[in-house]
């Protein structure tokens, strides 16, 4: 039932009746069902395996070493969040140490760090691909060096499905010995240079979350061309239980194994990840076509042999003020949009711990504008957001 009096007594809240009359809702970025996900499910069901392992978990992983090639081995895990916890853990942080994180991206990329007791250490990005700077993050390295304290790893972005400076990044990792974790829970399906985006690191990650490229309702993935590694992965997954009769446990371990279930519906949903891609490429190619001649209206363009499965359909504004009018405008119409991530250096939770910065990323944050960017919205849905920012602008 409809709150008018609630609308009544705060009239900043959307407007009740304007929203029930409005069409359809358009979504950021919500989960598109490919069809044989039941399939699989039922599968579960149907042999009992509705536990942490089974044949669908073993598939689900074996499509994904297949799709991302490069000899790399995959571990299913209940989070991407998880998967960069154990990442860390495998490559030795622990408390007092300190990891170099990329400020442009969601909080999960840096909570891990603080799970272990360790302190993240935030890198501006630069504007080519909105990720990691190669130059901040060596002058980061070199500072921490001069100051007796070498940091542990570095978590490198791909935000929004753009790859990073990849040769760069990689460069300064092997010069300082600094192992990547590969942040790419937004790019799966993205490539640089014709190779898979989460190959490139020491560790990959990946996130099965439900607004993401693909879905298994919550999930992700550790990938790494070490196959100890990945073993490793699952047993301190799988609450690192040793091989005994008994339950005997030298290590501390962790609930992080994916369900046998929601492997089900990654395996439906491998089916049909070339498609999405290609569904939110051509969005992007839409917006990108009708409002890239608007005036105060930028995108990021693919810098050459970089490939972005554009999971997230971006657009910079001329200002703060203009990014508001845009979203305010399209939230009126029922239509979901949401700013660039707030850079972690800015976060409350996070403003404490040491900083490499140039203003990059905060000016993104200030003018960015995510738009529906779902592999399931209709043609009509993508007039819809162009039309009210071209209106918003005339």
């Amino acid at each position: 039932m409809i709150n008018f009096g609630d609308y009544i007594c705060n009239p900043k809240r959307i407007n009740p009746l304007k929203t029930v009359l409005n069409p359809t809702k358009v979504w950021l970025s919500s989960p598109h069902m490919g069809g044989n996900e039941l399939k699989y499910i039922h599968e579960a069901f149907d042999t009992n395996w509705v536990a942490p392992l089974g044949p669908n978990v073993n598939a689900f992983e074996k499509a994904l070493e297949t799709k991302l090639e490069n000899d790399v081995h995959v571990a299913a895990l209940s989070s991407g969040t998880g998967a960069i916890h154990l990442a860390l853990e495998l490559l030795g942080v622990g408390p007092g140490d300190e990891v170099l994180c990329q400020s442009l991206t969601f909080s999960a990329s840096a909570n891990p760090i603080l799970y272990l007791g360790a302190k993240p250490i935030f890198i501006d990005s630069e504007a080519g691909t909105w990720n990691l700077s190669p130059e901040l993050l060596r002058e980061a390295i070199l500072h921490r060096i001069e100051h007796f304290k070498k940091p542990k790893a570095i978590i490198a972005v791909h935000l929004y499905g753009m790859p990073y400076q990849v040769e760069a990044i990689g460069d300064i990792s092997k010069e300082f010995n600094i192992p990547v974790i590969e942040d790419s829970a937004e790019a799966l399906g993205s490539k640089y240079k014709g190779i898979s985006c989460g190959t490139f690191g020491t560790i990959g990650i990946l996130s099965f979350n439900g607004n993401k490229i693909i879905t298994t309702s919550g999930g992700g993935a550790l990938v790494s061309k070490n196959k100890e590694l990945r073993d490793k992965a699952i047993f301190l997954a799988t609450q690192a239980r040793d091989d005994a009769p008994h339950y005997q446990h030298s290590h501390v371990g962790y609930n992080y194994r994916m369900s046998n279930v929601l492997a089900g519906i990654g395996r439906g949903q491998m089916e049909v990840l070339d498609l999405r891609v290609a569904s939110r490429r051509n969005n992007y190619a839409f917006y990108e076509r009708e409002l890239g001649s608007v005036p105060g209206i930028s995108f990021l363009p693919e810098p050459e042999e970089f490939f972005s499965n554009r999971w997230l359909s971006c657009i910079l504004t001329a200002n703060y003020g203009t990014r508001e009018k845009i979203r305010l405008a399209l939230l009126d119409e029922n239509i979901e949009s949401r700013p660039l991530w707030k850079p972690l250096h800015l976060q409350p939770v996070f403003q404490k711990y040491e900083q490499f910065m140039d203003g990059t990323s905060e000016n993104l944050f200030e003018r960015g504008l995510c738009l529906p960017s779902g592999s399931n919205l209709e043609p009509g849905d993508l007039e819809r957001v162009v039309t009210i920012i071209k209106n918003v602008l005339a």
